[in-house]
């Protein structure tokens, strides 16, 4: 008997204030052609004073146990890919855990950034095939709003806050999680980082970000990792019913669409309404292309992401 994990449901949460491109005209020098021309951007959601990464995590979580009509003691476990929890410790998860009710059992966070739910997703599925646990419950949330700097109009208009959530459980099908690919290239660090932490300036910092060269290697990564995936599983672009990337730059999405001949109505893209919300943004997408009917039970779906780093990855997923 092999045993595979399946996504069960999905659920999302955006905050309620929209920041729109011609509000930042306001703040700061730029115009809503040059951020649309440059990103896809038109508007993005900030999460209120006092809502921190948790709140949002703990919403997206409470819609998908909603929409998966488990019981809170049938999940035995909490993975959170977020960049920007509320304390240094204790984690995110564990708040998660307790909010819900759940039972007792292993609660904790990933830190990959934007490629943050890959790599928690790939964690969850290997510990439903280890036997370990049956059903694990993996969100990606962000306030990615917290670390920017509002002066810096290089980044200010690129992030947005937002968390999304999946419901993986252990069957004995042949479809769900089909293989994930994870990477890292530390020497690529200082493309895109944060200017403190904990142990350094014992402030969260802002992000700072080489534009350029972060979108040289995204093109390049992306292509490679999605070239992977398709001979690790045999398979042809035309197979791929859809591509749900990472939300941080329409350009970036349409490079990868255009590697994989796939015509932009089999991509979800969320960016120009999300803005780039790191971990969130994969299982944000996900969740509204559920929601909206466009992703059914039985397709074929890449979700391929990178992020700060260099991190990146891919999933191949019979949903």
């Amino acid at each position: 008997m092999s045993i595979s994990s399946v996504i069960r449901c999905t659920g999302s949460y955006l905050p309620d204030r929209v920041l729109t491109n011609k509000d930042l005209e306001s703040m700061v020098d730029t115009t809503d052609e040059w951020i649309v021309q440059r990103t896809g951007i038109k508007e993005r959601h900030i999460a209120a004073e006092g809502e921190g990464t948790s709140v949002l995590a703990i919403k997206a979580a409470q819609k998908a146990l909603e929409s998966s009509g488990l019981n809170p003691s049938e999940i035995n476990g909490v993975i959170v890919a977020t960049t920007t929890p509320d304390q240094s410790f204790p984690s995110v998860a564990v708040k998660v855990q307790a909010a819900l009710g759940l039972n007792p059992g292993p609660a904790f966070d990933v830190q990959a950034v934007c490629s943050g739910f890959i790599y928690a997703l790939s964690v969850a599925d290997s510990m439903i095939r280890s036997g370990a646990m049956e059903r694990v419950l993996v969100i990606g949330a962000e306030k990615m709003s917290s670390l920017l700097n509002w002066e810096d109009r290089t980044t200010c208009v690129l992030f947005g806050d937002g968390a999304g959530a999946v419901i993986l459980e252990k069957s004995e099908s042949q479809d769900g999680i089909l293989s994930t690919h994870l990477y890292a290239d530390g020497k690529l660090n200082d493309l895109l980082y944060t200017s403190g932490g904990v142990s350094t300036t014992g402030d969260a910092g802002h992000i700072v970000m080489h534009g350029k060269e972060v979108f040289k290697n995204a093109v390049g990564l992306m292509a490679d990792i999605v070239q992977e995936v398709l001979e690790k599983n045999k398979i042809t672009p035309d197979q791929i019913d859809w591509l749900v990337p990472h939300q941080a730059n329409l350009r970036i999405i349409s490079g990868t669409a255009e590697k994989l001949n796939m015509s932009m109505d089999r991509v979800v893209v969320t960016v120009h309404k999300h803005g780039n919300t790191s971990a969130a943004s994969i299982p944000l997408a996900l969740d509204t292309a559920v929601q909206s009917g466009a992703i059914k039970k039985g397709q074929l779906l890449l979700l391929e992401a990178l992020g700060g780093g260099l991190t990146w990855g891919a999933a191949l997923v019979r949903f």
